[in-house]
């Protein structure tokens, strides 16, 4: 169940509403004010010192970019309401989806036939890397195995464990995380980033954006979502 629905998308209009209409107002109270001060300034300018054309044209000119500056506000704040709606809507159809976000953990676990069965994962590799090799350590942090992936783009790698470690022989089910290092031809670490498996439970949209809850393996910000799988 999402609590993004069409009680949010009201509440968003709403409050757009309201705040157009405050700057409205704001607006129209100012040019109020402003007409009343230029003719009572008119009024009781000094007939043998009158007030310069352009001194009345550069302050009709003031308040005209006023005017303008308010308009461009209103323009803003109506897109930005309208792409929270799209987001809501796009991340409400994410639910049940499985995705890779930021993150090392990964399960390893047994299936029906005694086979292993480990969590997927992924690497989010951010410069170019000639070596890039996934290590999984058990919860001593002791590497059991290490994946060489070889030469990599910039780009999202989804990788699979089978569960063995470097001899082939199946580990305990368990929690394990992993590391990532990449290096260029010269050795240099280059960024790469471990990703880690979630589905989607639920989406949540809260002052700090939409959230995605993920069950046991947390919750996360719609912006760290790297891939759907």
């Amino acid at each position: 169940m999402t609590t993004v629905n069409n009680s949010t998308d009201s509440a968003s209009a709403a409050a757009l509403a309201n705040a157009s209409a405050n700057t409205n107002n704001l607006m129209s109270d100012t040019q109020d004010r402003f007409l009343t001060l230029l003719v009572t300034q008119l009024q009781n300018q000094d007939p043998l010192n009158p007030m310069d054309n352009a001194e009345v044209t550069s302050q009709m000119a003031q308040l005209s970019t006023v005017n303008g500056i308010t308009q461009l506000n209103n323009t803003l704040l109506a897109l930005s309401g309208q792409m929270d709606v799209s987001q809501s809507m796009q991340a409400a159809g994410l639910i049940g989806k499985e995705v890779l976000v930021p993150g090392t953990k990964i399960k390893l676990g047994t299936d029906e036939s005694g086979g292993k069965v480990a969590t997927p994962f992924g690497v989010d590799v951010i410069s170019p890397a000639p070596s890039v090799i996934v290590s999984v350590l058990d919860s001593t942090g002791k590497a059991v195995r290490k994946i060489d992936l070889g030469s990599q783009e910039v780009g999202v790698i989804s990788v699979e464990w089978d569960g063995k470690d470097d001899l082939g022989v199946p580990m305990p089910d368990g929690s394990y995380t992993i590391s990532v290092a990449a290096s260029d031809a010269k050795g240099a670490p280059v960024s790469a980033d471990a990703l880690t498996y979630g589905k989607v439970g639920s989406v949540a949209y809260t002052s700090n954006g939409l959230v995605l809850d993920l069950g046991l393996a947390g919750k996360y910000s719609l912006l760290d979502l790297r891939k759907i799988m």
